[in-house]
């Protein structure tokens, strides 16, 4: 119990450190005109919302004319990108989107959002239809981002059927797309739909095009906090900060002190859930969760059998680690691959380094072999029924002469004194269990 204190412990401090770990991204203004560049680069994760809005209120209080976000996405989670909208929507000046590669899925959300865009040439934007976590998607997600993203369209005068075919392959618009194939514009191609209001080859150029070449270019850039959460909630990390932790707290069980699994599993959960309440997924209550249904888990080995703590704290766990991830689906699904794979790992990692013998101090690795000199004891259930004599006093254990053979024995609780006649009623493995002959069986009690 002590050690499971000192983890609880560690783990509220490396937690509070990666909470608080926070650099703001710009300092005061400066003295001409500035515009601020926001650079929205790789999936789009829940620490991206906090970063933008805190680059949207420094654009604010330093005065910028005007705020480009730079776009390179393949896009990412939905609900991340209307944060980031809603941010977009209470900047008080204008905010232009700048597709350096590609806008696709939720960044072409993004795009849209927009009050210009603007795209390099050969960047593209587009294929918005939305995914689960498994690749699969159903009419209810469908049809709410279909509307958002027309929505959005409409908002800037643009053709909402061609943001609607970027959701749907069932959508066909002749000259356009055909039905079966989501909708990707390329620079040209947005330019003449109206989705695009020009085509630059660098910043310098639009910022030309907006009439803002002699602006001061501020860049914001995500603080390592936001890296963080960026990192950890990304499925495939989360997966695998699982597999370590349960892993880990798996070995850590089983083995005495606290060794290296047992910091592997105290960073690995700490990180997963520090990211996700960074994030925004859920809160400090569930760490509070995930450490009660672990000390049950713990509690549960000092008990004889398998029972109410075991099973209250494998739902709390469990339920910790669901409710903390992005969706209650994803949770389960990064949960169930993670158990797997760590029951994997686990048992190759044990058989591994027993046979190296890396952790015999803690695995009873030798066998009892009749090769290294080993026998093993002689089966003695012929026994049963058979009579013999006591040769020492049975008080209740002793000795009797069987067949010529002494055999260790004791009686059924009684003292028989020697040379009293006994029979064998009970073997169980090596330990014979005698009672005294009903003759004599008077006569010992009456000597005791």
């Amino acid at each position: 119990m002590l050690k499971f204190i000192r983890m609880v412990c560690w783990s509220f401090l490396v937690l509070a450190g990666l909470l608080l770990a926070y650099t703001p991204a710009a300092e005061a203004a400066g003295n001409g005109p500035e515009v601020a560049i926001i650079p929205i680069e790789g999936t789009l994760h829940p620490g991206m919302p906090a970063f933008v809005r805190r680059s949207l209120e420094g654009a604010a209080a330093r005065g910028a004319a005007a705020v480009i976000m730079e776009l390179n996405t393949p896009g990412g989670y939905t609900d991340v990108a209307e944060k980031i909208r809603r941010h977009m929507d209470e900047y008080p000046g204008p905010v232009y989107a700048f597709v350096r590669t590609q806008a696709l899925s939720a960044g072409a959300y993004l795009a849209l959002a927009a009050d210009g865009i603007y795209m390099v040439p050969g960047a593209t934007m587009g294929a918005a239809e939305p995914r689960y976590l498994d690749g699969q998607t159903d009419e209810k997600i469908l049809s709410y981002w279909e509307k958002q993203m027309a929505g959005l369209a409409e908002r800037r005068d643009r053709d909402p059927q061609i943001a609607a075919a970027m959701v749907r392959k069932e959508i066909a618009i002749p000259g356009v797309v055909e039905k079966g194939v989501l909708l990707t514009l390329t620079h040209s191609e947005a330019q003449e739909l109206a989705y695009s209001e020009g085509t630059v080859e660098n910043r310098g150029e639009l910022l030309a095009l907006l009439g803002l070449s002699g602006a001061e270019q501020v860049e914001y850039r995500p603080t390592f906090t936001d890296q963080i959460v960026g990192w950890t909630t990304n499925p495939v990390v989360a997966t695998i900060l699982l597999l370590v932790g349960i892993g880990g707290l798996v070995v850590e069980i089983f083995t005495a002190g606290f060794g290296v699994a047992g910091f592997l599993s105290l960073l690995a959960f700490t990180l997963y859930f520090g990211g996700h309440i960074a994030a925004g997924f859920a809160d400090y209550w569930v760490v509070f969760l995930f450490i009660f249904g672990v000390a049950l888990i713990i509690a549960e080995a000092f008990v004889p059998g398998f029972g109410f703590l075991g099973v209250a704290g494998l739902i709390a766990t469990v339920a910790a680690i669901v409710l903390a991830a992005a969706s209650v689906k994803t949770g389960f699904i990064t949960l169930a691959i993670s158990l797997v794979l760590a029951g994997v790992l686990t048992t190759l990692t044990f058989r591994f380094f027993v046979k190296r013998g890396a952790l015999r101090h803690i695995i009873l690795a030798d066998e009892a072999r009749p090769e290294l000199g080993y026998v093993a004891p002689a089966d003695r259930k012929h026994l049963r029924g058979r009579e013999g004599v006591t040769i020492t006093p049975l008080r209740p254990a002793g000795a009797v002469e069987i067949d010529g053979e002494r055999v260790d024995v004791v009686s059924e609780g009684g003292y028989i004194e020697a040379g009293v006649p006994v029979t064998v009623v009970q073997v169980e493995g090596v330990r014979v269990v005698v009672r005294a002959k009903k003759g004599e069986e008077a006569e010992a009690k009456d000597k005791q």
